[in-house]
């Protein structure tokens, strides 16, 4: 049976898609060591990614866009995201397992685990495909915007994140729906 894994990653960040894998690995795949993004260091993280790019029956990576976050909301977005994940695989699953309580809509049958980041072996490897492309895509958006500090934080709400938000006010690729930015958008408005 072809299991594919779904995770999504970006969900609580203020800046950015949110990002969404879908993995089936082989039955005997000989990777080691996977298992949640979260418990994992960067180093590792980037070592499965490419193990598990080379081994995977199919894998595939997708996106809903800041805007599409603004105009969906955050929840709509990621099961776009984790839709359109399975939907590009190259190879059909038989079933598709989602990390989570929501399942997105797909032609297959779907169930939703709590926490199948962590207990569920193909969730996991979708969870280290999503995060270091997401990370990835970070790194650049550092690149054309150093002064945001999104190499660091990735877009998450940290202080430095927060103060470069009031310093230098939201970028394009901010979600103006999320409410630290939207309050700075509304302040920057009131001049």
């Amino acid at each position: 049976m072809l299991i594919a894994g779904v995770d999504e990653v970006g969900y609580g960040a203020l800046v950015g898609d949110v990002v969404a894998a879908a993995v089936i690995l082989p039955p005997k795949h000989g990777i080691v060591g996977i298992k949640d993004s979260k418990q994992l260091t960067p180093a590792k993280r980037d070592e499965l990614f490419g193990q598990i790019c080379a081994k995977a029956v199919a894998w595939n990576i997708a996106a809903a866009t800041h805007a599409e976050i603004d105009q969906l909301n955050i929840l709509n977005a990621a099961l776009l995201a984790m839709q359109r994940a399975v939907n590009g695989l190259l190879v059909p699953p038989d079933k598709v397992l989602v990390d989570g309580n929501r399942c997105p809509d797909v032609p297959y049958p779907v169930e939703a685990i709590v926490a199948g980041d962590a207990t569920i072996e193909q969730i996991s490897a979708a969870s280290i495909i999503a995060k270091v492309w997401r990370d990835r895509v970070m790194i650049e958006l550092d690149k054309k915007h150093p002064e945001y500090g999104f190499a660091a934080h990735k877009g998450y709400s940290t202080a430095a994140h927060m103060a470069a938000i009031q310093k230098y006010g939201p970028l394009k690729e901010h979600r103006r729906s999320f409410s630290p930015v939207a309050e700075k958008i509304n302040e920057l408005q009131a001049v």
